[in-house]
């Protein structure tokens, strides 16, 4: 009776979930030995030891035929497919009643009748769930999306500060603790006019902060367990290819426009010409231009313009071409057509000045003293605090006043030139005597500090301490790619100079052509 009833113990535990044959077949062993023990003990056992060893040898091939059966089931139930563990689910379901037929026979107190649960597949609970996994996020997601956060946007106003701006929303708790991040929070300590600035606000409480740094860059501060993080969100432009090609028959701003051209496209378009030709003294009616450049675009809108890739410019007749190139050590200029470099040691004009008001002139009359004095340099003039660049590399061996000249600084550039600045309504931070400083680095502002009718910039170009015209003086050329970069440079802008050659093709075309006459 006992075997038999470890025989349907051991049916209904070989369907759990978490049952191992090996484990239950040592308990078995162990049950086994101690009926043989009790069984011995008996008379019965005593007396009739060949029938004890056959109603053993009996009882253990039962049990075994039934631990096979058990085990083939319990194999075949892990190989399901889902389709059949589906269609198993949605069944009706039965309960199935195993009823113990030793039982009449010899009742005990450990009999019972087992009720075997429906039959469910058998699940690995030690390995990886990731439906649940999937499902928990879902759940994450729809919460989100169930309550997401209100998003306030601001655009800085002159005098707006962080604190008026967390203050207006209460979040000045938020502000001290966002504070405490320290240099990646820097930005948002220097927030100017016309940013935008975004709070995402849940129950209250500040979960997100954008500050839009730029077009395409934006800085995040994240809030998650209690904790703020800082991130930078970039985003890439796409960049679409345009061109152009305008004839100048006024300025070559208004060209520019009636070739639908913005202003920051017109200025690249001076400044990469800039050291070759005097845009404010050197363009004539019927000079032309032609140029490819880039359009930054986000999300199907531009935004800005992009670079100028080819360019050239006819004045007087004579052609100038410059081209967009990146050399083997990742340094980017504009070059000529012949590898030469469109940045000169010496910028031509130092400053954006509204007119030339003094030219050089050996015999000029002084306005103010009213005698005749060589006037030595070109007075620029120019509002009060327009910027004034430095002509060229070089290093700064004078600032401070000069007799009539007033605010004065001197470059010295190399052993041989050194230029001449004056008149200026201040100086430059950074251009203190001594100091090296760059090509087109600002060095001071345009004023009328000295003898001066007017605010202007007056600049003089020297020659081995011999003053020259700064209009006129021939300016030493940039030094050109080395031969080692000359057979990559016309390898990578070949494709960039032949576009180039069909658009001002194209141009000529349209300027030689003649409208036809209509006839009645």
């Amino acid at each position: 009776m006992q075997y038999a009833i470890f025989g349907a113990n051991y049916y209904e535990l070989s369907v759990e979930p978490n049952f191992t044959s090996s484990h239950y077949w040592r308990k078995f062993v162990r049950y086994r030995s101690r009926l043989e023990l009790d069984y011995k003990q008996t008379s019965i056992g005593k007396s009739a030891k060949p029938q004890y060893r056959i109603f053993v040898a009996g009882t253990f091939i039962t049990l075994l035929l039934l631990g096979c059966l058990s085990a083939y089931t319990l194999f075949a139930s892990v190989n399901i497919e889902p389709s059949t563990e589906s269609a198993l689910a949605q069944q009706p379901v039965t309960t199935e009643i195993i009823s113990l037929a030793l039982e009449e026979a010899a009742p005990s107190p450990t009999s019972k009748q087992i009720v075997a649960a429906p039959r469910q597949p058998v699940v690995n609970t030690r390995a990886e769930n990731p439906a649940s996994e999937l499902t928990a996020q879902q759940l994450v997601t729809e919460t989100a999306l169930a309550n997401p956060p209100d998003k306030h946007t601001r655009v800085i106003k002159p005098g707006d500060n962080l604190s008026t701006l967390f203050t207006a929303l209460g979040l000045n708790a938020e502000l001290h603790q966002i504070l405490q991040l320290g240099e990646p929070v820097q930005q948002l300590k220097s927030i100017y006019p016309n940013q935008k600035i975004h709070f995402y606000l849940q129950d209250q409480a500040l979960v997100r902060l954008e500050l839009e740094t730029s077009l395409n860059r934006h800085l995040v501060i994240t809030k998650q367990d209690q904790t703020y993080s800082v991130s930078e969100v970039v985003r890439d432009f796409d960049l679409r290819t345009r061109s152009a090609s305008s004839t100048i028959n006024d300025s070559l701003f208004l060209a520019g426009q009636r070739a639908g051209l913005s202003d920051a496209i017109i200025m690249q378009l001076a400044n990469i010409f800039g050291w070759d030709i005097d845009f404010a003294l050197d363009i004539r009616t019927g000079d032309q231009f032609a140029i490819i450049f880039q359009e930054k675009y986000l999300d199907g809108a531009k935004v800005k313009d992009g670079e100028i890739l080819v360019a050239e410019f006819i004045n007087a007749g004579r052609s100038y071409r410059a081209v967009r190139y990146t050399d083997s050590q990742n340094k980017t200029d504009y070059y000529s057509d012949h590898g030469h470099s469109m940045r000169k040691p010496f910028l031509r004009t130092p400053v954006d000045f509204t007119r030339i008001s003094s030219k050089f002139d050996p015999q000029r009359l002084h306005p103010i003293l009213n005698t005749i004095r060589a006037h030595k340099g070109v007075d620029y003039a120019a509002p009060t605090g327009t910027p004034i660049k430095a002509a060229g590399d070089g290093k700064v061996i004078f600032r401070g006043s000069k007799s009539g000249y007033g605010r004065t600084v001197i470059i010295q550039h190399g052993a041989q030139y050194s230029t001449l600045y004056a008149h200026l309504h201040r100086y430059a931070k950074q251009a203190q005597q001594g100091a090296r400083v760059k090509q087109g680095q600002v060095i001071g502002y345009v004023g009328q500090s000295g003898m001066a009718t007017g605010p202007h910039l007056h600049y003089e170009f020297r020659v081995n301490g011999v003053h020259r015209n700064p209009l006129t003086v021939k300016l030493p050329d940039a030094q050109p790619l080395p031969a080692t970069e000359m057979t990559r440079f016309k390898y990578r802008t070949a494709t960039q100079f032949a576009k180039l050659d069909e658009l001002s093709h194209s141009l000529l075309a349209s300027n030689d052509s003649q409208p036809e006459k209509s006839s009645d």
